[in-house]
């Protein structure tokens, strides 16, 4: 499986669009590069680029890109109200798939070396990169900016890491790092008082606000036993954060760098905020995401939200980031469009997925000439209607009146056949690449003893790979039946009918997934797991027949 790295490199030019798009350009004539995202800033006069890839395309990307912007930007001539240090000011490497953190320093401190040794830039490695403890914090490689620079290389304990050790007065330094998905987030203040957003900023923070005598503003710092500043923490971990104006908008805002989402996440970022604004008689208006986020992490947010509405969560993805978005205000500054802020979506070809097409597009390919989809793509998506059956007697009971104390029970059954359904939907595409597979392998050369030996082998990959999916639809079509009899016991009766046609789906589902089990095992080679699966189809079968029965003996008992 290929791996992947994300990189966001921050550029020091917001405004110029045609300096972005130069340094867009270098990045994307590196072959196998996807672009996902170009958020320029005027008032921070920053480009944040997000783009993924292979790690040697990755790293190659981030040179071009950098060398671009050591041409045509020049540092001694910035202003912005982000901090920063270089032209490249910063470029991060986040292991996205397949691969770990520890071979994701490789490339980041390879990276590191070239653009010091080529470019001739100071390079500092920082966060899991980092060749010592000093340097793995961001803010303290870049702590005095640009304007502080010259005189931070003299000091010997900030020596870089890679390239001179002296002022590129062009080009500044720049902090190379490999870290965990880092999002960038604005918060909106019904302010344009950056002294009251930064008392917000000093109170979520983890690091947040020195401890003074007398003026919390003005007054002395208070030093601890070390001689180090006294500080009392703020209430988010991982969260680093500032207030600022911004002038395009008119607002102050609250810019955080949220480092782990996994210990804070952006709806809990935001509700932190919105109560912390609240205490200081100022309003949250809506938010702002810079770059891209991942899709679990937007899912996460609006089931935060509809659950706070007491909501079923068991609804379709699209609807879920519907109400993250409105719930956060994420559209309050610029339209919000997910499919090109969903790093999922970004990165995920729909070119040519069944899933994708009209009902009466599926339909007319499956009654075609050619072979796929056949029958196990189509066991999949029946599966997956009876799973949404199942499901939505849930949502319709979660919102029944007169049962609102019992919308959590629905909700929970909800998620579950959702589960099953997304699932099964995927399962449809998969089936019929299964099945490409196999006549792929049975196209490939046998003019020699070893080109035999590869076709033979690669046939039997193929095929066992073709009988693991439709037994996958049998399992998820299964599970869903417990999902529809719960509903057929409690759900809402007038509904009854849906979870009974829910029954008949999966049951197919299940059925049809055995026949394409059966037939492909015939081919296998490995007969010990030819039976093994078959035994267990089998039983599997069987157990969805009785549950179907079950289920529609419970339903006409109650219609």
């Amino acid at each position: 499986m290929k791996q992947l790295i994300e990189c966001v490199p921050n550029f020091s030019e917001g405004r110029d669009e045609k300096i972005i798009k130069q340094i867009t350009d270098a990045i994307e004539s590196v072959d196998g590069i996807k672009l996902l995202n170009v958020d320029p800033g005027k008032d921070t006069n920053r480009t944040v680029v997000t783009f993924v890839g292979e790690p040697e395309q990755v790293i190659e990307a981030a040179f071009q890109g950098a060398k671009m912007a050591a041409q045509l930007i020049d540092m001694s001539k910035h202003k912005g109200e982000h901090p920063r240090f270089g032209a490249t000011d910063v470029c991060p490497l986040v292991p996205i798939a397949n691969i770990t953190m520890e071979e994701t320093v490789v490339y980041a401190r390879k990276l590191a070396q070239r653009m010091g040794e080529e470019l001739g830039i100071s390079v500092y490695c920082y966060e899991f990169a980092a060749f010592s403890e000093e340097h793995r914090s961001l803010a303290t490689c870049r702590a005095g900016e640009y304007e502080g620079l010259k005189e931070k290389l003299q000091k010997p304990e900030w020596k870089p890491d890679f390239g001179p050790a002296e002022l590129n007065e062009r080009s500044g330094a720049t902090a190379v790092g490999a870290r965990n998905f880092l999002i960038a987030y604005n918060v909106n203040l019904n302010t344009t008082s950056v002294r009251r957003a930064n008392s917000i900023a000093f109170d979520v923070r983890e690091a947040g606000r020195v401890v003074r005598e007398g003026d919390p503003i003005t007054g002395k710092i208070v030093n601890d036993a070390n001689g180090e500043p006294l500080r009392i923490p703020g209430t988010l971990k991982k969260v680093r954060a500032i207030g600022w104006f911004i002038q395009q908008y008119g607002v102050a805002q609250i810019s955080m760098n949220l480092t782990d989402i996994t210990v804070t996440s952006m709806h809990q970022a935001f509700d932190e905020v919105v109560e912390r604004a609240r205490d200081r008689g100022i309003r949250v208006t809506g938010s702002e995401l810079i770059g891209v986020i991942p899709l679990q992490a937007m899912l996460d947010a609006g089931k935060y939200f509809l659950r706070k509405q007491e909501r079923s969560v068991g609804i379709p993805d699209a609807e879920i980031i519907k109400i993250a978005v409105k719930s956060l205000g994420l559209d309050e500054l610029a339209p919000f469009d997910p499919k090109k802020r969903i790093i999922e979506y970004l990165i995920d070809d729909q070119s040519s997925k069944l899933i994708d097409m009209s009902l009466s597009g599926f339909s007319n390919e499956t009654l075609s000439e050619s072979p796929a989809p056949g029958g196990g793509s189509v066991s999949a998506y029946v599966g997956a209607l009876g799973a949404a059956l199942g499901s939505m007697v849930a949502n319709l009971s979660a919102h029944k009146r007169g049962w609102d104390e019992r919308w959590e029970e629905f909700s929970d059954w909800a998620e579950k056949g959702k589960m099953a359904h997304d699932r099964l939907l995927k399962l449809v595409d998969e089936d019929t690449a299964a099945f490409n597979a196999i006549m792929d392998a049975f196209s490939l050369p046998k003019n020699s003893d070893q080109e035999k030996k590869n076709r033979s082998a690669a046939i039997q990959a193929a095929t066992k790979h073709a009988i693991e999916v439709p037994f996958d639809v049998m399992q998820t079509a299964y599970q869903s039946l417990e999902v529809i009899q719960k509903m057929a016991e409690i759900g809402n009766p007038n509904s009854l009918s849906d979870a009974g046609v829910g029954a008949l789906c999966a049951r197919t589902a299940v059925y049809g997934a055995y026949l394409n089990v059966r037939i492909n095992a015939g081919g296998l080679a490995d007969k010990v797991f030819a039976e093994d699966i078959l035994e267990k189809a089998s039983q599997l079968l069987q157990k969805a027949i009785r549950k179907e029965a079950e289920i529609l003996g419970l339903v006409e008992g109650r219609i």
